[in-house]
């Protein structure tokens, strides 16, 4: 299927506040290290960046006003300061404003020669104390939309550069003018990728360029390798679509926009003596959509190749995905990827993606894409004189062993994010079959997300869809997010119980009726009673006992 371009931006334009570079790069960058000097009345947040230097802005802590500054803070010693690492954006709820910061990161790597850091910790400034001029109800809901912002701040798998845009593709940022390569990066980022793209908005409309950080959700994987004495670098990027962004639970198919759930950009990239190659997959959800709405077999640069993953791979033979490359072997090779010298000029660019999709979602998903990637891979070193036409990296054992660990490890971290657990089959991916530990390690998965799935899932969407800005608050709504029906909170835990405690006295008086008075066989009866008629109740009202989204409907 043919690549299609993101879209325009429509976000409002931001002049000056912090958009030009200076120091090491004339790159637009973003601050590297910010102070926060924490007043009574306001936060002071400031740049400790000499690239960067004299831009800061401030925060009230009663009504959550966003101001520019141009005062210096450096001398002032009666506030509490911190150093933290970036603003992530700003939120407004119903009766105050709240800050994302990043108070510790860990560098993974490089993209374009740029360092790439994971966050891996955040803080939510509060800037709410009007929250006690509230009513009672809007105090309620302002509770539940801050423990939101709890999850928020556990959000795994974010990833930002100070000085790359991580939203593009490589072939995509290849082709970025001169111009456009000096705006700022949010003004350069593709909207479809930027996990705090709604965080950003008061930032950009107060000009604080500087302090915009674009923020993707996915994974971000490197490993070095060695080809004929020569370094390489192989490094495995995805990107989360935030148009449909959600739990496994309750964010499937498609909505009527043609936005598919938890849509997912990856793209491998090799380093290797002064070339760059990149090799994509999964394109644009909408098209495809509209192509399978329509008449999928009449659309000539679509082609649907539907692959049995359970039947084929049985016992888990790996192996067997050969018999799905066999059928798009000519495609594959004929979309080619992208190829490019380090300074820039482009030899090759991918002229489609392959887009893997499964029913059920996810890990099949992972194990197929790694043997896709490797499949491009080879031809790549090929290519580039690294291997001769009959190499390929399955037959160098260590360089085999460390593709197999990254791209494990990656659909790990999307599981992660997906679903709050490791991906299942794994192994598949590390060892190219299936474990006695691997079938362990997914069973204790599997059940994990189930409970995960049925119990957690619900407040997790509502976190997302708030964060994502799918959900606008409106003062005239309080109340709006109880359950219909039952509240699933509160009789959960008590239905569980009456379920786990009824099957144990069922058991333990049905022992002790035997060879006895009827008495205990009397108890057994209530007990099994009691029992069947919860479950019966758990059954018949399933959905109400599930944490459930209370924010936005399912489309």
């Amino acid at each position: 299927m043919a690549e299609v371009e993101g879209e325009e931006r429509t976000w409002p334009s931001s002049h000056g506040g912090g958009g030009g570079g200076g120091g090491r790069s004339s790159r637009a960058i973003c601050c590297r290290e910010l102070r926060l000097h924490e007043f009574p009345e306001r936060y002071v947040i400031l740049s400790a960046d000499p690239d960067t230097p004299d831009h800061a802005f401030s925060i009230g802590r009663l009504d959550g006003q966003v101001e520019p500054l141009v005062e210096n803070f450096s001398s002032v010693a009666s506030s509490k300061v911190s150093t933290i690492f970036g603003v992530v954006g700003i939120i407004r709820l119903l009766a105050g404003t709240y800050v994302l910061l990043i108070t510790s990161r860990k560098e993974v790597g490089s993209y374009l020669g740029f360092p790439v850091f994971n966050v891996t910790s955040m803080r939510v400034l509060l800037c709410n104390k009007a929250l006690k001029h509230s009513t009672s109800q809007e105090r309620k809901d302002e509770a539940y939309f801050m423990s939101l912002l709890r999850i928020i701040e556990s959000t795994p798998g974010l990833y930002y550069s100070y000085e790359a845009d991580l939203t593009l593709n490589l072939q995509r940022a290849s082709k970025l003018t001169q111009e456009r390569i000096h705006k700022s990066l949010w003004k350069q980022a593709d909207p479809r990728f930027l996990w705090n793209r709604n965080l950003m908005e008061e930032l950009i409309e107060n000009k604080l360029d500087v302090f915009t950080i674009p923020v993707i959700q996915g994974s971000f994987k490197s490993v070095q390798l060695t080809f004929k004495d020569s370094p390489a670098r192989v490094l495995l990027i995805s990107r989360r679509c935030n148009r449909r962004l959600g739990t496994r639970m309750w964010r499937r198919g498609a909505n009527l926009e043609g936005a598919a759930a938890n849509f997912i950009e990856t793209e491998q990239i090799l380093e290797f003596e002064g070339f760059r190659a990149s090799f994509l997959q999964e394109g644009e959800e909408g098209q495809l959509s509209e192509a399978f709405s329509a008449a999928i077999q009449n659309l000539p640069y679509v082609r649907y190749v539907p692959f049995d993953f359970h039947h084929a791979c049985a016992k888990g033979n790996f192996d067997n995905l050969q018999l799905l490359y066999n059928q798009i072997k000519d495609q594959v090779e004929s979309q080619g990827y992208f190829l490019m010298k380090i300074d820039g000029q482009i030899l090759l660019e991918q002229k489609g993606v392959i887009r893997s999709n499964c029913i059920d979602c996810l890990d099949r998903t992972n194990v197929t894409q790694s043997y896709l990637a490797q499949k491009s891979l080879n031809l790549q070193l090929q290519q580039l004189g690294a291997f001769s036409a009959s190499e390929c990296i399955s037959t160098h054992t260590d360089i085999y062993e460390m593709f197999r660990i990254l791209w494990a490890e990656h659909g790990d971290e999307i599981s992660l994010g997906y679903t709050g657990t490791h991906a299942l089959k794994g192994d598949l991916v590390r060892y190219g079959r299936q474990t006695l530990g691997g079938m362990i390690k997914d069973g204790i998965s599997a059940l994990t997300r189930y409970y995960l799935n049925n119990f957690h899932d619900g407040i997790r969407q509502d976190a997302l869809d708030l964060i994502s800005g799918h959900y606008t608050l409106s003062r005239s709504g309080s109340g709006r997010f109880q359950v219909n029906g039952i509240d699933s909170l509160p009789y959960l835990p008590v239905a569980s119980a009456l379920i786990m405690g009824g099957l144990t006295m069922t058991s333990f008086t049905l022992h002790q009726a035997v060879g006895r008075s009827t008495n205990p066989l009397a108890s057994s009866v209530f007990w099994a009673s009691l029992t069947a008629g919860v479950m019966a109740l758990v059954k018949a009202n399933g959905k109400q006992f599930c944490s459930r989204p209370r924010l936005c409907g399912l489309m």
